[in-house]
């Protein structure tokens, strides 16, 4: 007994120090890419193109949050793309065919995320449907549904001028740099999904079933239960980049929303969020959310073709997940 609780401890210990390392990793390669592309590009630099990244993080950045939870209970998401897509077309409904006041519209997107995403976690952990396959059906029920209830067309939010100031607008003006508010819901958002996963039983239920679930199990926990909670979340999560997106572009874009699964993902997994489960912090995720958005700005202004661009996303999540895969076997 006395030579194990040593062991433990020498275990956790190194198990925070992989953490810690992961994160400083992270945080150094979006340093590095912010002096790259700022040497490469004269016009990287410019408050216009910061605000773009910095819109473009709020949204992925987002998904990001949701799928952390997701891929620390040792599951996945692939419909977190679409679901947002189908929360913002569900907040067109609302506001703009049924013209409901803002505030109802954006609790019925969210509703809507939530409720997709508990059907998620019911196929899940009722019906044990894997989480790839199921998520995978749920990626085009969504894409599908939004295309029908739009009838394939973008819905304008012309009739609710004031949806657009939940994410371009500004409650904290700079001097000539004003802050979005889609920023700071992101940044908001980010500091309270990090104490529900530090401080909360959601959290600590969410890391046990990634840990080793039949132990949660053995232990007492309702694994199928806290299963449905951590799908609703991550659906909830979607319903909130679901609006953000669609005060963004001022509109609900129903062929919009698949590929942005993977971006998601793949700022997880580069903030040390482990895809066996286990392992992940918020503040890695918002790091890697910085890093995916800063490249492909970067690459875009460097006017790097789109399909090269695609190529070097890829070539990241590979690297990303080659590197959990040693960092696990060390």
């Amino acid at each position: 007994m006395s030579s194990s609780a040593p062991t433990n401890a020498a275990r956790k210990g190194g198990a925070i120090n992989a953490n810690a390392m992961q994160k400083l990793l992270a945080f150094a390669s979006l340093v590095l890419l912010l002096v790259i592309f700022s040497v490469a590009s004269p016009n990287f630099f410019q408050s216009d193109n910061l605000i773009a990244i910095m819109l473009a993080t709020a949204v992925n950045g987002v998904l990001a949050l949701g799928v952390t939870f997701v891929i620390i209970t040792s599951g996945i998401d692939l419909s977190v793309g679409t679901m947002m897509t189908f929360c913002a077309v569900m907040a067109g409904v609302f506001l703009t065919y049924w013209h409901l006041p803002i505030w109802l519209g954006v609790i019925g997107a969210l509703a809507a995320g939530a409720f997709v995403g508990t059907l998620n976690g019911i196929l899940i952990s009722k019906l044990k449907i894997p989480p790839f396959i199921a998520t995978l059906g749920m990626l085009n029920v969504t894409k599908g549904l939004s295309l029908i209830i739009s009838h394939m067309k973008p819905i304008y939010f012309n009739d609710s001028p004031g949806f657009t100031e939940i994410a371009l607008g500004s409650v904290i003006p700079l001097p000539g740099f004003d802050i979005p508010n889609a920023v700071l819901i992101f940044f908001a958002l980010a500091l309270i999904m990090s104490f529900v996963l530090n401080k909360t039983i959601l959290g600590r239920y969410a890391y046990a079933l990634g840990s080793n679930e039949e132990a949660a199990r053995l232990s007492g926990v309702n694994v199928d239960r806290w299963k449905i909670v951590v799908y609703a979340l991550c659906g909830l999560i979607c319903g909130v980049a679901g609006i953000l997106i669609g005060a963004r572009l001022n509109s609900a874009q129903p062929a919009l929303g698949q590929g942005y699964e993977l971006d998601a993902i793949a700022a997880a997994v580069i903030g040390g969020t482990s895809l066996s489960g286990g392992e992940g912090a918020i503040l890695g995720t918002v790091i890697g959310a910085f890093i995916m958005s800063v490249l492909i700005n970067g690459l875009r202004l460097l006017s790097v073709p789109q399909e090269w661009q695609t190529v070097v996303t890829g070539v990241i999540i590979i690297g990303a997940v080659l590197l959990d895969i040693l960092r696990r076997k060390k």
